[in-house]
């Protein structure tokens, strides 16, 4: 089954946090070809600004190679995908951006990575890959 990385578990990794392990673990069985990952834009967004705001531009623009160089297809919300986010967002009291890895782990049929707890929210409606 394919993986959505959520933000939450890329600054995981990047800041060597506890569950920094187990996402290692899945880029590894997608760099292998074992399964599937994607990232949405919009999340991918949210790792750079994050990383900015809290180390550096210096740091955010190491984040954005670090990111391109993920096995992951970096997914661009086209108009579909952005009315599913706003319908996932209506009915669930997740962020907007969040609402964005939501969908697409929804349309891609995938595990979404996660380890925020705000994504309970969504139990029964995507799978959850908790970290």
């Amino acid at each position: 089954m394919p993986y959505v990385l959520d933000s939450h578990a890329l600054l995981a990794y990047l800041n060597q946090e506890e569950p920094a392990p187990r996402v290692r673990e899945i880029l590894r069985e997608i760099e292998r070809g074992d399964e599937l990952g994607f990232l949405s834009l919009i999340n991918y967004g949210e790792v750079v600004y994050i990383v900015e705001r809290e180390r550096g531009l210096e740091l955010a623009h190491q984040t954005i190679a670090w990111l391109d160089a993920l096995p992951l297809q970096v997914v661009v919300p086209d108009r579909e995908a952005t009315l599913v986010a706003a319908h996932i967002k209506a009915h669930h009291p997740i962020s907007y951006a969040d609402s964005f890895g939501a969908g697409l782990a929804l349309r891609e049929g995938a595990k979404f990575v996660t380890g925020d707890k705000e994504f309970e929210a969504l139990t029964g409606l995507i799978e959850i890959q908790w970290i």
